[in-house]
């Protein structure tokens, strides 16, 4: 069975948007969410309250131990929540 866990937080990127690979620069209110899954981290967004997730370009790396999940997301809000701009 795999072992996934995430973390989620509503962020609001700056005037650039975060890039996806789906549907390539998402802006506006969104929420952020890091996953991990067979030692694999994935960054996803979407708008906030919508049903569909993104995966930020980039946003995949294999991750050795779960307990660095919490930095990771951290790391991720940190470079892509801007709401000042």
């Amino acid at each position: 069975m795999a072992d996934e866990q995430s973390r989620t937080t509503d962020i609001v990127p700056g005037p650039g948007g975060v890039m996806t690979d789906e549907v390539g620069v998402v802006t506006g209110d969104l929420t952020l969410r890091t996953e991990l899954a067979d030692g694999q981290v994935t960054v996803r967004v979407q708008y906030k309250d919508a049903d569909e997730w993104y995966t930020v370009t980039g946003g995949r790396a294999a991750l050795a131990d779960a307990a660095d999940l919490d930095a990771v997301h951290t790391v991720a809000v940190g470079l892509l929540h801007r709401p000042e701009g």
